[in-house]
């Protein structure tokens, strides 16, 4: 498989954040899954920046602003500033590896206007927030 989303675009920083809470013990357990990811990902596209932050909704609402998180563990894929995906997943390794594959291949589609303005805002607030 190419790196590359396509032959005018070139490879760029893909931002994956994972919003959980402390009290969850799915988001405990998937930290772990979280991380292997992250590292497969990162060998398996190493032209991309791919970002990967863990946020907990609680101890870093400065962060999460109005954004009303109320299933976890909630994936927030983007490109820049423009959110490609944003929304509760199932804790397994695949779902988060199609995701950002999808968003690598470009099979994502084109950032998505109508999320809410909180989510919209979000890479933004990630952006000097330390990686996992």
């Amino acid at each position: 498989m190419s790196d590359s989303p396509s032959a005018a675009a070139p490879p760029s920083a893909l931002l994956v954040a994972c919003l959980c809470a402390d009290w969850c013990r799915t988001c405990d357990a998937y930290r772990d899954t979280f991380l292997t990811v992250r590292d497969d990902l990162r060998a398996d596209h190493p032209a991309w920046r791919l970002r990967f932050v863990w946020i907990d909704i609680e101890e870093e609402s400065e962060l999460i602003g109005d954004l009303d998180v109320e299933n976890f563990p909630t994936i927030v894929l983007a490109r820049g500033d423009d959110v490609l995906f944003a929304g509760p997943v199932m804790p397994h390794a695949g779902t988060i590896e199609r995701l950002v594959q999808g968003a690598i291949e470009g099979s994502l589609g084109a950032p998505l206007e109508d999320f809410d303005p909180d989510v919209k805002a979000l890479p933004a607030r990630l952006q000097g927030h330390a990686e996992l």
